[in-house]
């Protein structure tokens, strides 16, 4: 597996998600895939990831992810990204707020010899989401949780 072929692989599935094209994960996520960070209720592979993907286009149907730092080897990508959408739908049970929300987030992925995508970690910073989107409470100890 060389590099560029992990990026393309990586680039494909970020443009199948910015163009709501989510079937067009089959072609770059392995059958089993594994994301050691899933969204709520997400199950394996690339039915997993247009679960998650629907639900978040739904809720930020302008939705776009810039990659600002990548780090590649052989067989595993690593970035760091910014996620931005204006909130228009349904997120987490909450109605849209008509707010624009900009996170940052990273991930390391790893692709298997043909170029699909076997495993995933990540995180990002659904918290300040929350907080930019006006959804978030205070509890009576003073911690921040989702509203």
């Amino acid at each position: 597996m060389s590099r560029q072929k992990n990026i393309d692989a990586q680039t494909a599935f970020a443009q199948a998600v910015m163009e709501g094209d989510l079937d067009a994960l089959d072609k770059v996520v392995a059958p089993g895939s594994i994301d050691h960070d899933p969204g709520p209720h997400q199950g394996d592979g690339a039915a997993g990831y247009k679960a998650t993907f629907t639900e978040l286009r739904a809720a930020f149907p302008d939705l776009q992810v810039e990659v600002e730092h990548l780090l590649a080897t052989e067989d595993e990508l690593a970035f760091a990204y910014t996620i931005s959408g204006t909130h228009r739908g349904q997120l987490m049970g909450h109605p849209p707020t008509g707010r624009r929300a900009s996170y940052r987030g990273m991930q390391i992925s790893r692709f298997d010899d043909a170029g699909m995508l076997v495993e995933r970690w990540g995180s990002s910073d659904e918290l300040g989401m929350l907080r930019q989107l006006g959804l978030t409470a205070t509890t009576p100890e003073g911690e921040e949780r989702a509203g």
